[in-house]
């Protein structure tokens, strides 16, 4: 293949639609998010993992499988589990069976507000969603979104 293969040039122009899609939600998203709870969407994100963690085994996620799960590197995720915390919305307590570790729970009060950020979340991927789907470049994509279920 060469640069100018169009199976390629195919290539990259989806991938090109792909990174627009996601920019487009990801930023209607924020905008949702920072206005009506002051939550970015990493905030949100990480609030919402960390929330379904439980006590049985394996419920508790490593700060790997976090930063994995939120789609950052582990310091950034360390340093926004910090800024959660110094907020009252996460907490971290040691691992009683293994002192090295360190667990991360949401507090009451991050519960409440994620609780109260769900809906903002949803109905701004809807929107975002709907908008791109009037883009014909877009609207395929839209409909594998929309075709996807997540993994139970």
């Amino acid at each position: 293949m060469t640069a100018t293969d169009p199976a390629l040039t195919a290539l990259a122009q989806g991938w090109c639609a792909l990174s627009l899609l996601h920019g487009r939600i990801e930023a209607h998203i924020e905008r949702a998010l920072q206005s009506g709870h002051g939550l970015s969407v990493r905030e949100y994100s990480l609030l919402d993992v960390l929330s379904r963690q439980h006590d049985g085994e394996g419920g508790h996620l490593q700060m790997k499988q976090v930063a994995d799960a939120v789609v950052l590197s582990q310091s950034a995720t360390t340093r926004l589990v910090t800024r959660l915390e110094d907020r009252g919305l996460l907490e971290r307590y040691l691992c009683p069976t293994d002192r090295r570790g360190i667990y991360t729970n949401v507090t009451e009060a991050g519960l409440k507000l994620l609780e109260e950020a769900r809906p903002t979340n949803d109905a701004a991927l809807r929107e975002a969603l709907d908008e791109a789907a009037k883009n014909p470049e877009l609207a395929p994509l839209v409909k594998a979104v929309e075709s996807l279920h997540a993994p139970a």
